[in-house]
């Protein structure tokens, strides 16, 4: 997710031009590992770090507590990170600070696993924010194409994973690439354009290096695969299928849903039952904010039950927020006190 979206970015998924290739692709899925995943309440709050930086402290009916301690005596059981490649370069996401750069990622995987929860790494492969719109390659990365990009991939993924797994803080759910229905690593890895499926190819190799490293160096760590195509079934099976069928293993399918983009609840609900029909793989809806209450009676209740449950979106600052500006707690937190009973998470 980015706050720089336009009307574009998300609708029509990976677009009119892959569309001509539906039926091209007959894909067998292959069975996912035998790690399970159980089930997620979980909050992406990468900006955690920015905002204590700017003096905000968290506070839950008049008690001031860590952030992530107040969504844990709320039920929540997961935290995301996103984490950039140089976030502090003068083209990165947080320009001479390197916020969600790897040093901010192992402090803040401290905290998270000090807390007791369970940690989903995001990598964006840039230097900024990755998503349907944008995914720039990274500065470093700039003269890289073919096997050596493939390889820089791997390597970045697997240093990252040795450094968390070094200091006792090993993701338990890695997502190779953020929303990349469109592709990632532009333009190397862009399944927009008129050669997408050659483009496919490419993009299914950066994909593959990714889970590779993963299962090298975290091999009980879970593999997702996030496409922000939330209530578009057509487009993610489409993409889903490709992916397969270039051989891409991945144990779970995250989907983002955001009503602006991504159609009605029963789109939300048509899409995610038919890809739990269709695929081995649990599924996760890894980015959302608004419509909590639908949004995880979905999440929580598809065939087979593949549905493991949701993370929200920075619901730290950013729509509508779990606490107001000054950080307190305000009542849209108690919705995952309800969410938590209903469906029994742990």
């Amino acid at each position: 997710m980015s706050f720089r979206l336009n009307s574009l970015h998300r609708l029509g998924g990976i677009g009119l031009l892959v569309l001509a290739g539906l039926n091209s692709i007959a894909a067998t899925p292959p069975a996912p590992r035998k790690a399970k995943l159980g089930k997620v309440l979980g909050a992406d709050i990468s900006f955690l770090p920015q905002l204590e930086a700017r003096g905000v402290k968290f506070s839950d009916k008049g008690v001031q507590k860590d952030a992530i301690q107040i969504l844990k005596d709320h039920h929540f059981n997961y935290i995301r990170l996103r984490i950039f490649n140089n976030p502090a370069a003068d083209s990165g996401y947080s320009p001479g600070k390197g916020f969600c750069d790897l040093p901010h990622t192992l402090a803040m995987a401290k905290r998270v696993k000090q807390a007791g929860l369970k940690l989903l790494l995001d990598f964006h492969y840039s230097d900024t924010w990755a998503d349907p719109q944008k995914q720039f390659k990274p500065l470093a990365w700039q003269d890289l194409h073919g096997t050596a990009l493939t390889q820089a991939v791997h390597d970045y993924t697997k240093e990252v994973l040795q450094a968390l797994n070094a200091q006792g803080t090993p993701p338990d759910m890695v997502q190779v690439g953020n929303e990349i229905n469109h592709g990632m690593i532009w333009p190397d890895g862009d399944v927009q354009k008129s050669d997408s499926l050659a483009r496919f190819d490419v993009l299914a190799d950066l994909a593959k290096a990714g889970a590779r490293a993963v299962r090298e160096t975290t091999p009980t760590a879970l593999v997702m695969m996030h496409i922000a195509l939330g209530g578009q079934n057509v487009h993610s099976t489409l993409w889903l299928d490709r992916m397969i069928a270039r051989k891409v293993e991945f144990d779970v399918i995250g989907e983002s849903y955001y009503p602006k983009w991504h159609g009605t609840i029963p789109d939300l609900k048509n899409n995610l039952t038919a890809l739990a029909k269709k695929y081995p793989q649990d599924i996760v809806l890894v980015e959302y904010s608004e419509r909590k209450r639908e949004v995880n009676d979905i999440a929580f209740n598809l065939p087979g039950g593949k549905g493991k449950g949701s993370f929200i979106w920075e619901p730290l600052n950013t729509w509508e927020s779990i606490f107001d500006k000054q950080g307190q707690a305000n009542d849209l937190l108690l919705i995952y006190d309800e969410i938590s009973r209903k469906y029994r998470v742990d």
